[in-house]
């Protein structure tokens, strides 16, 4: 199985953000804020390159440094807790 990094190595993150970002819904007034939608976007890509469930992923990214450089994070970030893993990026997407 490939390492994370090594998938990041040939990708080109930041050009999928005008995408993903166009597809977001806007903030909504009062509440937490939303993760980014690249960092949610490359932990879909985790979760199904590895075949995660979304407890699985969350305890990998908490776990595993090769997660968190991949996402380039640190154990001191605040991540998405398993229910919000699937739930927010699909949620911030509107219906079509």
């Amino acid at each position: 199985m490939m390492q994370p990094n090594f998938i990041a190595a040939g990708v080109d993150w930041e050009a999928f953000r005008p995408l993903l970002s166009v597809l977001r819904k806007p903030q909504p007034n009062g509440g937490r804020p939303y993760f980014d939608i690249l960092l949610m976007f490359k932990i879909i890509v985790l979760k199904s390159q590895y075949n995660l469930s979304d407890e699985m992923t969350e305890f990998f990214i908490r776990d595993r440094k090769t997660f968190q450089d991949f996402l380039g994070i640190t154990v001191y970030h605040t991540i998405p807790d398993a229910k919000t893993i699937f739930g927010k990026l699909i949620n911030t997407v509107p219906n079509r």
